[in-house]
């Protein structure tokens, strides 16, 4: 099949979004399958064939709400003239979808949307947008849910729309089966008899860096690091270090305790290290739709402790090796986390080696059955297939 993914940002940007296209897009080329991708440029993207996949660059910003700037008309004329047998939009809200949306039905082959959560559904400004996404979402073939009981499902069954499936997010056999050499804490000098909290997230303000920073500081651990890994970690720590509550936390770190926070943007085969050597993740993020770290810690047999954020409640009921911190949720319908209840389940997994043991055991055995990316792009292949074969 000749199959082309629609997505903002691509490989090497990094992202949620970006890792999930990726994978699938490199997986699909080794089943055997044509696959483009059409994104936007990137300056330090040296090639536009990567890893089989070849890339369709358009310097394009903006979405339909915000307005469009750059080869947006460029891009219309692509998806207008080309000829694929499978045509994929990934997220709502942003140019590589929203262009496409008014000329649906005049682009070759099946139209696939995968919408990852409608994030501005609550947004005032995208009311007219939404509205118009009524009649708009039945013109894709299929639409791929990640959650069974997300905002992007529901607006879909109350629309009436009957073509859809679910298919999860996932990790990748080839990082977290592989060997590793690498011990983390050596890497990053943390001692080795800390107790290790990760956190992994975009240095956007919404993944809860800040609340993981205080949950840990206020928790019981003795011996312990906060590693947390995301892009522009050196602004962050400088910027959050100014923070009244963080000098206080580490003035109390300093007279009674023997704790410290690690910011780092690091490589990807030393983050999976981390995921793999770590003791507990903690994840009080404020907005998500399926976040693949979840996923990632599963595959890591690492036990994690998250905000009932996207659908991080159905991820630890179908892992089995999650908790969910006590959430609320404001007129976005952002997350925020407990603090209270957040570090009493960190204190309790902190001091109860096996419950975290048995968590991570069985996660690591769901993930391997159900959640890798190797079963993920083999369900995408079959629907991609089967949509093929329609008249």
């Amino acid at each position: 099949m000749k199959i082309l993914h629609c997505v903002e940002s691509y490989f090497p940007d990094v992202g949620g979004m970006q890792e999930v296209v990726k994978q699938l897009s490199e997986r699909l080329v080794k089943l055997g399958h044509e696959v483009s991708v059409a994104t936007r440029k990137l300056e330090d993207r040296k090639h536009t064939t990567i890893n089989g996949v070849q890339i369709h660059e358009f310097d394009v910003r903006g979405n339909e709400v915000e307005g469009y700037h750059g080869e947006h008309e460029a891009y219309e004329r692509f998806l207008l003239e080309s000829k694929f047998d499978i045509v994929t939009f990934f997220a709502a809200q942003q140019w590589a979808t929203d262009i496409a949306l008014p000329i649906l039905n005049s682009i070759h082959g099946k139209k696939v949307s995968v919408p990852t959560g409608y994030s501005g559904f609550f947004r005032p400004e995208y009311a007219h947008y939404f509205e118009k996404m009524k009649s708009r979402i039945h013109g894709y073939d299929m639409n791929v849910y990640l959650s069974f009981d997300y905002r992007d499902i529901q607006f879909a069954k109350d629309q009436g729309i009957t073509k859809f499936v679910v298919i999860p997010n996932g990790a990748g056999e080839d990082e977290f089966l592989s060997e590793m050499n690498l011990d983390i804490k050596k890497e990053l000098n943390i001692p080795k008899d800390h107790f290790l909290v990760l956190h992994v997230g975009s240095y956007t303000g919404v993944k809860g860096q800040q609340e993981a920073v205080e949950i840990f500081m206020r928790s019981n651990i003795q011996h312990g690091t906060l590693l947390m890994i995301g892009n522009r970690s050196e602004n962050y720590r400088v910027r959050y270090s100014k923070r009244p509550l963080m000098f206080l936390l580490n003035l109390k770190n300093k007279l009674f305790g023997d704790k410290k926070v690690v910011f780092k943007a690091l490589p990807r085969q030393l983050t999976v290290a981390a995921y793999r050597q770590s003791d507990v993740f903690l994840f009080p993020s404020n907005i998500e739709c399926s976040p693949i770290v979840l996923f990632e810690c599963a595959a890591a047999g690492l036990p994690f402790l998250s905000n009932d954020v996207g659908n991080a409640v159905e991820i630890s009921k179908w892992t089995g090796g999650g908790e969910i911190i006590k959430t609320t949720f404001d007129e976005r319908r952002f997350s925020h986390a407990n603090i209270h209840d957040a570090v009493k389940k960190l204190n309790a997994l902190y001091v109860d080696q096996s419950r975290r043991t048995e968590m991570a055991s069985i996660s690591f055995a769901n993930w391997k059955k159900k959640y890798s990316w190797e079963v993920i792009a083999r369900e995408y292949e079959s629907l991609y297939q089967s949509l093929n074969t329609q008249p």
